[in-house]
């Protein structure tokens, strides 16, 4: 008699009516389904074809009680409008999906009252994994909390205390050091460097390598430094007070990120200052808009899509495995050399 098969539109699908219309057992299905080892691959094939003839969905839900695991990953980014974290966001999706996974994207808008909310609300919902670009330096009672809920976290940025946690970043001073050479293989001695918060870990890198390279050539070189947000609208503020306090001596400009040179462009534009006639400029990250803005913007690169891969193979090796001791990559940085760096000599 012939196994009737049931009705994906009266009640939905489950593992054991895949394993009947099959002829098969539970135990087969489950693995035919889950491309495991052990089915001989006509019975996977029929598997298959009765799974999508049912129109069968597997209840992730159900499948996370059984493996302990949510196939879910969390990725909170600080500020969603940079287009660096759009490009780190794509490896991170990427790699994900390679590994059957996927993606809840928060972003804290530079708030930590707001990154922390997402990282409970991420913990609530049994995540794999986090990945954070945290916005300000996690205190211990803040990372003690994370490691007793037995998650494991990939922080992007490097913070300058003991953290226990893996990390991926860019070589951040050595990206400040080329900046500063490339300025001074240029004839340029008047400096001043547009930074992020103070204590901020990446950028707080990139200032120690452009500040150190700069006083290791000539240490009575002066530097103007100023802090603000790491964003356009921080570059803007920053170059605005400089043009108008009239520091027309300084013949370059080092942005802490191609967010801020942006900002740097705009406010020069507004303020006649010309790029680079009048003060040449570095950016940090190589995002897509650097290579159309005007004039076409010198900057360090750094490997975007990269890290967002790198920092889901950390994860999920710390998901998986039985070696939970934390991981710190740093990939590689050059310089990309454009028309924003003026030749003085």
């Amino acid at each position: 008699m012939q196994k009737r098969e049931p009705s994906s539109e009266s009640r939905a699908v489950k593992l054991r009516d895949i394993a009947e219309a099959a002829g098969v057992t539970i135990a087969t299905a489950s693995r035919s389904l889950n491309d495991s080892y052990g089915v001989n691959p006509s019975t996977r094939e029929r598997v298959l074809g009765v799974a999508a003839r049912l129109g069968y969905r597997p209840n992730r839900l159900a499948q996370g009680l059984v493996t302990g695991r949510s196939q879910t990953l969390g990725l909170i980014i600080s500020d969603i409008r940079n287009p660096f974290f759009a490009e780190v966001a794509r490896g991170v999706e990427d790699a994900a999906y390679a590994a059957a996974c996927d993606v809840v994207l928060c972003n804290s808008d530079l708030n930590p009252q707001k990154q922390n909310h997402y990282i409970r609300s991420l913990l609530g919902k049994r995540v794999d994994g986090i990945i954070m670009n945290s916005v300000a330096t996690l205190g211990d009672a803040e990372q003690e909390y994370l490691v007793q809920s037995g998650v494991p976290v990939v922080l992007l940025n490097r913070g300058s205390g003991r953290s226990r946690f893996s990390t991926v970043s860019a070589e951040n001073e050595r990206g400040g050091a080329l900046a500063a050479e490339h300025f001074l293989k240029k004839g340029h001695r008047r400096f001043a460097h547009f930074s992020g918060p103070r204590h901020h870990g990446n950028l707080g890198l990139r200032a120690k390598g452009f500040l150190q390279t700069v006083r290791e050539h000539d240490p009575a070189t002066p530097v103007t430094v100023l802090h603000g947000g790491h964003t356009l609208a921080g570059g803007y503020a920053m170059a605005l007070k400089l043009f108008r306090d009239k520091q027309h001596a300084i013949t370059a400009i080092f942005a802490a990120n191609d967010a801020v040179a942006f900002g740097m462009m705009k406010a020069a534009i507004e303020c006649g200052v010309r790029i680079p006639k009048d003060v040449s400029l570095i950016g940090f990250d190589d995002v897509e808009f650097a290579a159309i803005a005007h004039p076409p913007l010198t900057t360090i690169h750094q490997s975007k899509y990269e890290i967002g891969q790198a920092a889901v193979n950390v994860l999920l090796r710390l998901a998986k495995g039985q070696d939970k001791s934390p991981e710190n990559r740093v990939l590689g940085v050059k310089l990309i050399e454009r028309d924003s760096v003026r030749d003085l000599n």
